[in-house]
């Protein structure tokens, strides 16, 4: 039995103009098919099919427009594009198999041999590694520099300089860049500036109001939000996202139509999850704050963080990710870890299920002794990636961490 199109029945299309990130979450980029799905559509296939010879040589020739392989051209990847664009202000998005592929497309579309980048030290460890020693294979030196130091930015420009990328706030510190200083040093010397807006999402943090010209998701994170998928996304005017678009369909690092259909799912409650997370984690910080073993916490919702004024300033909400450190070194902070009976002990974030992790020897664990000793990345400090549970059994989970801390202090481990 075969179902006939619904082509007699018009639905007009959606106008969003102006409408909030809120309902741009949830209405933004779907496609609706001759069925007339309220829901989005998922096509699962690798490739599409053509009314004719001619009309297959015009797809690839690029004479018109369509759907022509998975690797570069799927419906429910491009509403996925289409709804994290508008999302973010921007005019296009290019979807890829990871974060870790987002940062790489972009690089390798948008450098050459002998250009130069400026990265804060505070980006995700493989970030670096990626810079560190990929890149410069292919004759692309990076030079990495302090997050908040305008002094190191400035004194890193060099003629060559193409890029300036950052991540804010910091993995796992939670450092808080000045984006329009930052692209003003970029756009006085010619270089484009990029940044990893993982940790905030479009909900609480718009780089491109803040004169950003690229933004980059590991959409793995929070935009999924259920630790279910993993999938990147670079986002940005369409010259430039062209680029990337060629180097996707070339080299192939692509996201799949299942992925991307979870990744719109999850787009639908990304508001109302990040509100939750920010909720959470400032309880929480706070609560830190006050116990004995714990010597410092990172988290731009407290007063006291020196970018705190900075944050409230560009962003709408301080996030779900805090870290700190407890008195001692490696054991202490793994005893606290293990202690914990609830919370994940996993290093991904921006899950509903509140996840803690060792920097030092997971996320960042790639690093060298000097180059984790300058991110900050010291063996007593502890990542927690704030979900959605209730606060209180948080506490309760994390005050098993305190007591194995005072066993282990007087010596009864």
């Amino acid at each position: 039995m075969t179902h006939r199109r619904e082509e007699h029945v018009l639905i007009p299309e959606s106008d969003l103009e102006g409408m909030s990130v809120d309902t741009l979450a949830v209405r933004a980029g779907q496609i609706r098919t001759g069925q007339l799905e309220h829901s989005d559509a998922i096509f699962p296939t690798s490739s599409f099919v053509y009314g004719s010879a001619a009309q297959a040589a015009a797809r690839f020739g690029g004479e018109e427009p369509g759907n022509i392989y998975s690797r570069f051209t799927n419906p429910t990847v491009q509403a996925f594009e289409a709804r994290i664009a508008a999302m973010e202000g921007g005019e296009r998005a290019v979807a890829t198999s990871s974060g870790m592929a987002a940062i790489l497309a972009t690089c390798m579309a948008l450098l050459k041999s002998g250009d130069h980048v400026i990265c804060s030290r505070g980006v995700f460890g493989t970030t670096n590694v990626l810079f560190q020693k990929y890149l410069a294979k292919f004759g692309v030196e990076t030079t990495f520099v302090g997050l908040t130091d305008m002094a190191q930015w400035q004194a890193a420009v060099r003629p060559e300089t193409r890029m300036v990328f950052i991540e804010t706030p910091s993995n796992p510190l939670c450092e808080v860049a000045d984006m329009e200083a930052l692209a003003r040093l970029a756009h006085d010397n010619d270089a484009l500036f990029v940044v990893d807006n993982c940790f905030c999402t479009p909900v609480l943090q718009r780089p491109f109001e803040h004169g950003a010209d690229i933004i980059i998701h590991s959409a793995t994170k929070y935009l999924d939000g259920q630790g279910r998928c993993v999938g990147g996304v670079v986002v940005g005017p369409n010259k430039l996202m062209e680029e990337v678009y060629g180097f996707l369909r070339s080299a192939g690092p692509t996201m799949s139509p299942f992925n991307a259909w979870v990744f719109l799912k999850g787009l639908e409650t990304l508001p109302i999850r990040m509100r939750a997370h920010c909720d959470n984690a400032l309880e929480l910080a706070k609560w830190l704050e006050g116990q004995g073993a714990v010597d410092r916490v990172f988290y731009a919702g407290l007063p006291d963080h020196p970018q705190h004024a900075l944050a409230k300033r560009q962003q709408s909400g301080f996030g779900g990710v805090l870290s700190f450190t407890v008195k001692g070194g490696r054991e202490q902070a793994w005893a606290f870890i293990d202690a914990t009976r609830m919370i994940s002990i996993t290093a991904n974030l921006g899950d509903v299920k509140t996840t803690i992790t060792h920097p030092a020897t997971t996320t960042h664990g790639r690093l060298s002794p000097e180059d984790k000793e300058q991110a900050g990345i010291t063996e007593n400090l502890v990542r927690i990636s704030v979900g959605i549970e209730a606060v209180e059994d948080l506490k309760t989970d994390l005050q098993r961490g305190f007591e194995a801390l005072e066993n282990y202090r007087q010596g009864t481990v």
